[in-house]
Formats: C-alpha cells, sequence, structure tokens
C-alpha cells in the first residue's frame, strides 16, 4: 500500500531518517544502562525493560528505514549526538534519563504527525500510529519506576536515619 502513494514529502523523509537515527542512539542508551547494571547482584527491577528496549529500537529502526525504502525516499541517516554518559548514578538517575529519552522520541514522533497531517500523508499516519502508542506506555511505566525508586531512596534514607539513632 505504501508503494502505490509514491515518495513521501521531502519534510517527511528527512524527519523519518532523523527518528530512524534517534531510536538507534536511543537503544545504545538503553544497552549502556544495561551493561552499567548488569554486575550489581542488588539490579533493579527495570533493567529488563532496558533490555528488551534497547532491541526494540533498533527494531523500530529498521522498520522506519524500511518504509522510506518502500515509499521511495531516501535514506541518509543523521549523526545524532551519542549520550554523553559512562556513569548512570543511583536507580532514580537512569530511571529519569530514560524518561527524557523517551519523552523526546514522543515529541518527534508527534512532531511527525503533525507535519503528516500538514503533507497529508494519511498512510504514514498509519504507520506512525503503534510508534506513539508505546511511547505512552512506556512513559507510564518509567513515571510509576521513577516515584517508586524515589520511595524506595526515601525509605532507604529513614532506615539509615533510624539505624544512626539508636
Amino acid at each position: 500500500q505504501a508503494q502505490a502513494q509514491g515518495p513521501l514529502s521531502e519534510a517527511c523523509g528527512v524527519a523519518i531518517n532523523y527518528i530512524a537515527s534517534y531510536e538507534l542512539n536511543v537503544s545504545d542508551g538503553y544497552l549502556s544502562m544495561v551493561c552499567y547494571f548488569d554486575e550489581d547482584p542488588d539490579a533493579p527491577v527495570y533493567v529488563p525493560f532496558f533490555q528488551d528496549e534497547a532491541e526494540v529500537k533498533k527494531g523500530h529502526a529498521r522498520q522506519f528505514i524500511r518504509y522510506l525504502k518502500e515509499r521511495k525516499s531516501k535514506v541518509c541517516l543523521p549523526v545524532v549526538k551519542r549520550l554523553d554518559k559512562e556513569y548512570w548514578g543511583t536507580n532514580v538517575q537512569a530511571i529519569v534519563m530514560a524518561l527524557e529519552l523517551e519523552n523526546e522520541l514522543h515529541k518527534l514522533l508527534q512532531d511527525l504527525q503533525n507535519l503528516t497531517s500538514q503533507k497529508n500523508e494519511t498512510d504514514l499516519l498509519e504507520f506512525l500510529k503503534r510508534f506513539v502508542g508505546k511511547r505512552k506506555r512506556n512513559i507510564k511505566y518509567l513515571e510509576y519506576q521513577h516515584s517508586y525508586q524515589k520511595e524506595l531512596e526515601r525509605l532507604s534514607l529513614l532506615d539509615y536515619h533510624r539505624y544512626k539513632l539508636d
């Protein structure tokens, strides 16, 4: 069906190339987080989520590239600045970074949806729906983990102070 519509508008093609690159960048970030927590015997419960998302993001990038090819648009992935982190800090700090990545990806997808609507690219709008829903789910999960990890830190600090007072 995508082939029947012909090439994408140049603006949509550029945006999709950027999103594919960004998906690969996010995948790399998640993989780095997994490696960081891998040696920790008390690794947080969300580390498998990071592992899964590293693979999912690579798959999404491939889907975007495939879509570009189907629509006879140029594949030219721009360089996206790699995350400048080696130390992910506490559980809360890692979750905050993951949330930032997911929120930025969600914003990019929303911007592309708006552009797609303006360019009347109905096929692309349909294609994008599956990615936007996943971002919302991931953001909710990470927000939950963020509040949960903050509460764990708070309780741990309370226990520490109680122990110190005894």
